[in-house]
């Protein structure tokens, strides 16, 4: 795999993300069944449903730098999810052991139907997690929210983007003025007791005990309670490029690798999208992959009950080598 630096040529502007990497080569990830060496590819089989997220659509109130779904104020390629749509797929799902139903963008909370999809959810037994960047879409919900968490306490989690822990990172990522706004929502939401996560990236040069603790300290000076140690409340993410060189994943790699099929996202979750032009939600294997025509799974949770062969770079990248993963 190509070693990897912060960029010191980047143009003006560029996302801090941005990386110095090898191009992939055209040959990688082309043959669902077979990688460029011509070894074996890796696949994974859904095990069980643990998590079935929804994209509530693209739309958000932020152009990010490198965002991976391509979320911005103009972007509808994913339409606004129903709250129709959603009991649909709650219904099919009524018989199976779903712990987790997550709501992901764009921005959830520009969908106007999003309460109504998070407390049907809730009101079924299932624990929700919604990712949200806590600014303005997210406070216009207050009263709601907080309606919601008297009812259901922490089976409800919102999950808030934080970039980075420092403002000038965060910044360049989401754009000026983002940060307060941010914190601000963060400190409404753990001042009034909701189960409270983070989600942020590793940046190249920083280890994962150093991201923690840099995390802990601004918390702990914001007055924000998120228990920065436990992996289910700051999630750190790899860097997502789908350009860059990366390894494929082969059979073989999992005794290498000491990795296992089982511990993949795609093991146990689905997402259900609605891309505009179409005229019914479609399932596809995870929430990287919302357009790849590869990684459409059917109109139902049943048809997706099937294995996934790891034939995109997110694959590897993500969830194989980055050991990451969406859910809770």
């Amino acid at each position: 795999m190509a070693t990897r630096t912060l960029s010191r040529n980047a143009p003006a502007g560029a996302s801090p993300f941005a990386v110095e990497a090898e191009r992939l080569a055209h040959e990688k990830f082309a043959d669902p069944l077979v990688t460029a060496k011509g070894e074996p590819r890796a696949s994974v089989a859904l095990e069980r449903l643990d998590t079935l997220w929804f994209a509530t659509g693209t739309l958000c109130n932020l152009a990010c730098a490198n965002c991976y779904i391509e979320s911005s104020p103009t972007n509808d390629a994913l339409i606004y999810m129903s709250a129709a749509h959603v009991a649909r797929f709650l219904d099919e799902i009524a018989e199976r052991d779903v712990r987790e139903i997550g709501f992901t963008g764009g921005e959830p909370f520009m969908n106007p139907e999003i309460i109504a999809m998070v407390e049907d959810a809730l009101g079924r037994g299932h624990e929700v997690l919604v990712l949200s960047n806590a600014m303005k879409p997210m406070r216009r919900h207050e009263a709601e929210l907080l309606r919601l968490r008297e009812t259901y306490g922490d089976r409800l989690t919102i999950r808030v983007s934080i970039d980075h822990h420092t403002q000038a990172v965060h910044e360049a990522e989401r754009g000026p003025r983002s940060w307060e706004p941010m914190l601000d929502g963060m400190r409404w939401l753990s001042a009034n007791g909701f189960s409270l996560a983070a989600a942020g990236r590793h940046l190249a040069g920083e280890t994962d005990a150093l991201s923690r603790n840099a995390y802990r300290l601004l918390f702990e000076g914001e007055g924000i309670t998120v228990d920065t140690a436990d992996p289910s409340r700051l999630v750190l993410f790899p860097e997502m490029d789908a350009h860059a060189d990366v390894p494929e994943i082969s059979t073989g790699c999992w005794d290498i690798l000491g990795k296992s099929p089982s511990d993949q996202m795609c093991a146990t979750s689905r997402m259900v999208v609605h891309r505009k032009g179409e005229a019914c939600p479609r399932v596809v294997a995870c929430t990287l992959l919302p357009y790849d025509p590869g990684f459409e799974m059917g109109a139902t949770v049943a048809e997706a009950d099937r294995a996934i062969p790891l034939n995109h770079p997110h694959c590897a990248r993500f969830c194989v080598l980055g050991g990451a993963s969406c859910s809770a």
